[in-house]
């Protein structure tokens, strides 16, 4: 019989305890006994749910407190000195320095550089690296999670990054070769494998994502030297797992690895299954990755069957491990309390998918109820797709008739600079923020209230019209050049708008982890898409009413709203995404008709969504890069449009940024030093850039002369009437004191700027 088994479970608790204990944590209401108290009882509480679902095998070292690559990092000693000096008098003081940056007694560090994990709205820490990098065993994270599950009566599988992927997520401070660290790196992993061999581990889950991307030859002959140095080693059997797309060209190098099983992604690429099953050696085990890690959908049990009948054509049952199609990371942990969904039937979250699992599993067996379940799939998939609340036949007219027109502004970028100019009278080096400010205990308490029904319509207006007010007031006496709102009515970026468009739902308890403690509820795009009445409007128009200065319009791009969306799979992505765009679209010409003349369009999942393959890139560059221009390009010449990217490479993609043809873009630079800069600098991007000058996912406050030396950097880079100084992104998660301090500092750089010219 086959195994179920799972990649990978989501950490942060079903109703967000992880995120609560952490940050509980660093107020310093808890020390780190009960911080890891709490991690414990998450641990074993999803141990226990993945056994109760069906699984027979779960996951251990999955599990972190911030992100699984900087445990990678800390396990084998890859941080530099300063924090592992830090964390010889308090673990959990380094290890979060990393994370967050730290600032006590003398001693200031900045946190490591964050970026997507692959094409995710996830965020990993980016490990630093030199050329005389020393690896050591530093702690035994994996081996003990596995003793703990398995005292609890649990078969567990540790899971590692492996390390050809670990080097190929990190970057060398020196410029030196990345790979050319597996020599010194290998032996170590050899060394925690052979304790985990010891402590009585059977398998271990090696991760290897990048087995699934466009490999150049250094990289392919690492893959080979690292697994052949690994298999000189007294190891545990090692499964290698792949996913987030096909093999490909890659598959002879994967099967010829010699490991004792392979995992592959059937949902990105069910069509290679007949080629795995050719490649595969007759003694390898292959784990089918069936049901969708990265989506809520139900799983179509119908075809998931018929893949795996077809592995079992070819390979023993006993060989055949049914697995999600990678870690359930990415999607929340449990449907049950989303019952008052009408779509709540087509839902299926981690607990869920391991149960479909479960059932996949015993319906190859041929059990009776599992086959009636997979025939129920079948019927429940035909009426999803014929279901009206799917189907808006306006939308579908108006997205048939759209033309390439719409996508195009009325004049060219110089042309529109001008108008610009006259109508904003802006001074050199302008000043912004990127939207958000203090989302206060205040104003989550009220808007929390105004949800339950204890606060009325009414005060909850007046609430937030103070709170508006005086974020206008705080820009103004900062001498803020171009203000913001503040955003205190938005819960998030993407859920706000979802919330007012037709064709998503909302969750009760659907929270995913973006990065550290930060936690998202993507909204869930189930049907066509419209905006039945204005979003934002109203807000803009007030907080313009409250000054003379520019107040920019505040949007959420297209794009954005897909990826960080759970997104239907009945009809293309770009489908969706251009309704969404024809939708954003009204928004943007009713903020212009209402006197807003600066609108920002803000994309910071373009880069995300960039598939993994470079043949599929120009592709999806061509459509997200069009429902951009679809959303932006209804305005005159003199209305300013920005849009804001950030934790993202831009080499990749610099000519579609460029393309999206937006008059200012704001990006995220301050944790690299001004280094994402180059990209614009070197293909001459010829419109406004806001390089960052203050990180906000740290609680540092940087000082001036910290400001002021990045945006020397940035002036040696670009034109001066290129240049707006900025914040690296949205002010939410910080505090009135640390804002203020901060936003006072980047004024004061940016007249410094203006005085020397």
């Amino acid at each position: 019989m086959s195994l179920v088994t799972n990649l990978g479970f989501p950490r942060i608790g079903r109703k967000r305890e992880l995120k609560t204990a952490v940050e509980n944590h660093w107020k310093g209401a808890i020390d780190a006994d009960a911080l890891q108290t709490t991690a414990r009882e998450l641990r074993q509480r999803h141990w226990q749910l993945q056994r109760e679902a069906g699984a027979d095998v779960v996951p251990v070292n999955d599990f972190t407190l911030y992100d699984h690559v900087l445990d990678t990092a800390w396990l084998f000693g890859a941080v530099p000195r300063e924090y592992l000096e830090l964390a010889q008098n308090d673990p959990l003081a380094g290890y979060f320095a990393t994370a967050r940056g730290y600032k006590a007694g003398g001693l200031e560090l900045r946190a490591l550089e964050m970026t997507k994990w692959f094409d995710t709205n996830y965020h990993y820490l980016v490990p630093e690296l030199s050329r005389d990098q020393a690896f050591a065993l530093r702690g035994d994270k994996p081996l003990k999670e596995f003793l703990e599950a398995r005292a609890l009566g649990h078969d567990a599988r540790p899971v590692l990054l492996g390390p050809v992927s670990f080097l190929l997520l990190s970057k060398t401070v020196d410029g030196s070769d990345r790979l050319a660290l597996l020599d010194q790196l290998v032996p170590v992993y050899a060394e925690l494998l052979g304790k985990l061999a010891d402590a009585g581990a059977q398998w271990v889950q090696i991760d290897e994502p990048f087995l699934a991307l466009d490999l150049c030859d250094a990289a392919q002959h690492a893959y080979r030297y690292a697994y052949a140095a690994l298999a000189e080693a007294r190891t545990p059997k090692l499964l290698l797992a792949t996913y987030f797309s096909g093999l490909d060209e890659n598959l002879p190098l994967a099967t010829s690895l010699p490991t004792h099983g392979l995992h592959v992604d059937l949902v990105r690429a069910p069509q290679l299954l007949d080629a795995v099953l050719d490649h595969l050696p007759d003694d390898r085990v292959l784990s089918l990755g069936v049901v969708d890690g990265r989506n809520i959908w139900r799983t179509d049990l119908h075809a998931a069957s018929a893949l795996i009948k077809r592995a079992r054509a070819a390979v023993s049952a006993h060989r055949l491990q049914i697995a999600p199609s990678c870690s359930l990371l990415h999607v929340p942990i449990d449907a049950s309390a989303e019952t008052a969904l009408d779509i709540h039937p087509w839902l299926a979250f981690a607990r869920e998918k391991i149960a479909e699992l479960r059932t996949l599993a015993d319906a190859a067996e041929g059990d009776a109820a599992a086959l009636a379940a997979v025939a129920a799939s079948r019927e429940l998939q035909k009426g999803r797709r014929a279901s009206k609340l799917t189907i808006n036949p306006a939308v579908r007219e108006r997205l048939k008739q759209a033309t390439a027109q719409l996508e195009r502004r009325g004049s060219d970028y110089e042309a529109r600079k001008l108008k610009q100019a006259k109508t904003l009278g802006l001074p050199t080096y302008p000043t912004t923020t990127i939207g958000s400010f203090p989302q206060t205990a205040e104003v989550r308490h009220a808007r929390a209230s105004h949800r339950a029904g204890k606060l009325s319509d009414a005060d909850y207006r007046s609430f937030l019209e103070n709170e508006t007010r005086h974020a206008v007031k705080v820009q103004e006496e900062l001498d803020i050049d171009v203000l913001v709102h503040g955003e205190f009515e938005r819960n998030d970026m993407v859920e706000y708008f979802g919330e007012q468009l037709a064709g998503f739902a909302f969750t009760r308890q659907g929270w995913v982890q973006s990065y550290g403690s930060r936690c998202v509820k993507p909204p869930i795009v189930y049907g066509d898409v419209s905006r039945p009445r204005p979003m934002t409007v109203a807000w803009s128009r007030y907080a313009q009413s409250l000054t003379r200065r520019p107040m920019k319009g505040m949007l959420t791009g297209p794009v954005t709203i897909l990826q960080w969306s759970f997104v239907r799979d009945d009809q293309p992505r770009a489908d969706t995404c251009r309704q969404i765009a024809l939708a954003l679209r009204d928004e943007v010409t009713d903020l212009e008709a209402t006197g807003i003349r600066v609108i920002q369009i803000d994309e910071p999942a373009l880069r995300e969504g960039l598939p993994l393959r470079r043949r599929d890139w120009d592709a999806y560059l061509a459509w997200a890069v069009a429902c951009f221009r679809i959303a932006a390009g209804g305005v005159r010449d003199e209305t300013q449009i920005h849009t804001h990217m950030c934790y993202a490479e831009f080499n990749d993609i610099i000519d579609a940024v460029a393309a999206l043809d937006a008059d200012v873009i704001s990006i995220e630079t301050s944790r690299s030093r001004m280094e994402l800069l180059d990209a614009f600098t070197k293909f001459r991007y010829p419109s406004g850039i806001g390089p960052g000058v203050y990180d906000i996912h740290s609680p540092r406050v940087p000082e001036f002369d910290d400001m002021l030396g990045l945006l020397r950097k940035a002036q040696a880079r670009l034109k001066p009437e290129q240049l707006w100084v900025n914040p690296d992104c949205g002010l939410k998660t910080r505090g009135w004191p640390e804002v203020k301090a901060a936003l006072g500092a980047m004024v004061g750089a940016a007249k410094a700027l203006r005085r020397e010219a």
